[in-house]
């Protein structure tokens, strides 16, 4: 699946669920930098950058701030247009506050 996208020079985030070897080696492949802390049974730990690895839990509190408002969790609007726009109107309101 990820082999769709052109990943190259880029930075991927992802859990320690991730921490495979072919995914590894798929990103390897792809020029991609993988930002994945090592499992905790996985003998030889792999180097990650934990500066970046925290802006991944930023991503996932403004997710979660996100699912507080029931309209954009339940997918109330019906059009995609009205979906988009009330996303930014939250986007905008979470980054104000």
């Amino acid at each position: 699946m990820l082999a769709q996208f052109d990943l190259s020079n880029r930075e991927v985030l992802a859990d320690r669920a991730y921490d495979t070897d072919a995914i590894r080696t798929l990103l390897r492949e792809q020029n991609a930098i993988a930002v994945i802390p090592g499992k905790k049974n996985r003998r030889v730990k792999q180097p990650y950058d934990r500066s970046v690895y925290k802006e991944r839990h930023l991503v996932e509190c403004f997710f979660n701030k996100m699912k507080n408002y029931r309209r954009l969790a339940t997918r109330y609007d019906k059009t995609a247009s009205m979906f988009k726009a009330f996303l930014a109107l939250i986007s905008i309101r979470i980054w104000l506050k």
